[in-house]
């Protein structure tokens, strides 16, 4: 096991219930997957000094399907390929395949632990209750009993903890779960499913339970863009990457690539998928190479929106219903900090999503991180590891250039930079903080050689 770029490692020491231990000179960092652990190597690497605390016994997040506390199914796979996805200088093996498995996932975050040495600076096994202002810092209270005072603290618990629940008039008599209680398609033997909400996990979901149900129903409020995960045999987040396209404006990449997905595949409205109201990358799209192929196979029916349930019978807004034995509410989450007050943020998109600069930064207090509180056509944990090191350049120069942390300090609380490559994710609250990868990465880029300039 080596060190993070010989970051001294120290166990966290313990106290009694009540009892508040000064960690001054200290973060505080919740959370130990992707985005938990990519800002611990950033912070250990820039010799920022840190706690750590996950409630689950390992790392990973979402990825380990063991934690109680993960929506993890076992047929689940990345979505993007793994070299959108990896940390750009700890690759995923060489012998992994495009799309990975949530077993290779979870052992990839284990092994970059290990090789970080960032074991040894968690606590595991146990949960943040409350975070709360103290002077200029922050104290972070467990669910021991245990209180720490911390000059700053790093959220990275995730966004797909809160389930979002949809309401419909009346009630379902049959198995209703949200999709982040599915693990297996067992649950689906023989039986009439009807899965509500086209997400990439509810189309999952779907595809998995055509293989054991008598019956299988999509019900979508909208239309969305199908990708397949392959595209000329190339993986659909590679396609075209290195290439001209990079620069085109974006309202010809979207007309463009649109034309290209109705040349190469199936018409999606000719099974019953509505057509979408938006234009592609407004919202994400569905990325599956399988919907389409069962849907021309006749093994699943796309319904619309529902109206009421009665029974067993579920009525839809065309008019039609029927019979179901299982419900799966594929309908997404809310974004929740359960352990800080709302009123620590201002919030935007009809409160779903807090004022950050570049999704990370807290407009005014100098010492509060959300980290991980991305999605975006690519990217996926080397856009997490560089918030890592940006949040630790910016706490590193507040001690050892403050002239620059005040630059920056003022940069923070004025108008964050366009993220959006000129995509209109207004339409969609769920996409509020929803960035365009090439984009955001040049952001984040253009941020991280500022910080390093003398």
């Amino acid at each position: 096991m080596k060190n993070a770029e010989g970051f001294a490692g120290e166990q966290i020491p313990r106290g009694e219930p009540g009892e508040v231990i000064d960690r001054s000179g200290r973060v505080c960092v919740i959370g130990a997957g992707p985005a938990g652990l990519t800002t611990a190597r950033a912070l250990a690497r820039n010799g920022v000094l840190y706690d750590q605390f996950e409630r689950h016994s390992d790392v990973g997040g979402v990825w380990d399907m063991d934690s109680e506390y993960a929506n993890m199914y076992e047929s689940a796979h990345l979505i993007s390929s793994k070299a959108s996805t990896q940390v750009a200088d700890f690759p995923l093996p060489e012998e992994a395949a495009d799309y990975p498995s949530h077993r290779v996932i979870k052992r990839y975050f284990r092994d970059f632990a290990e090789a970080f040495g960032l074991y040894e600076r968690i606590r595991f096994e146990v949960s943040v209750e409350r975070i709360e202002r103290d002077g200029d810092g922050w104290t972070v209270e467990l669910d021991t009993g245990e209180i720490y005072r911390y000059d700053a603290v790093c959220i990275a618990n995730g966004h797909l903890n809160d389930p979002n629940w949809a309401e419909f008039p009346g009630e379902f008599d049959g198995e209703i779960f949200h999709s982040c209680d599915y693990r297996s398609a067992d649950v689906f033997n023989g039986k009439r499913v009807l899965v509500i909400g086209a997400g990439n996990s509810g189309c999952d979901i779907t595809v998995d339970a055509i293989h054991r149900a008598e019956s299988v129903d999509l019900s979508m409020r909208r239309g969305y863009y199908i990708v397949p995960k392959y595209i000329l045999g190339v993986p659909a987040a590679d396609f075209g990457s290195g290439s001209s396209k990079l620069s085109m404006p974006m309202w010809l990449k979207q007309r463009l690539d649109a034309k290209l997905l109705r040349t190469l595949y199936p018409d999606p409205r000719k099974y019953g998928i509505p057509e979408p109201d938006h234009k592609l990358y407004e919202s994400h799209p569905i990325v599956n190479s399988q919907l389409l192929y069962h849907l021309g196979h006749g093994d699943v029916s796309i319904r619309p929106n529902i109206a009421r349930f009665e029974g067993k019978t579920v009525h839809f807004t065309d008019g039609k219903s029927a019979e179901y034995d299982v419900v799966v509410m594929a309908t997404g989450y809310k974004l929740t900090f359960p352990f800080i007050d709302r009123d620590h943020f201002t919030w935007r998109a009809g409160g779903k999503a807090p004022n950050l600069y570049l999704n990370i930064f807290h407009p005014e207090y100098d010492n509060l991180f959300v980290m991980g509180l991305i999605e975006s056509d690519g990217g996926g944990w080397e856009i997490r590891a560089s918030q890592g090191e940006a949040v630790a350049k910016f706490l590193s120069a507040q001690k050892s250039d403050p002239a620059k942390a005040a630059r920056f300090r003022e940069k923070k609380r004025g108008p964050a930079p366009d993220t959006t490559g000129g995509v209109d994710f207004s339409k969609f609250e769920r996409m509020a903080y929803y960035v365009r990868n090439s984009v955001y990465r040049a952001r984040m880029e253009e941020l991280l050689a500022w910080f390093e300039e003398a």
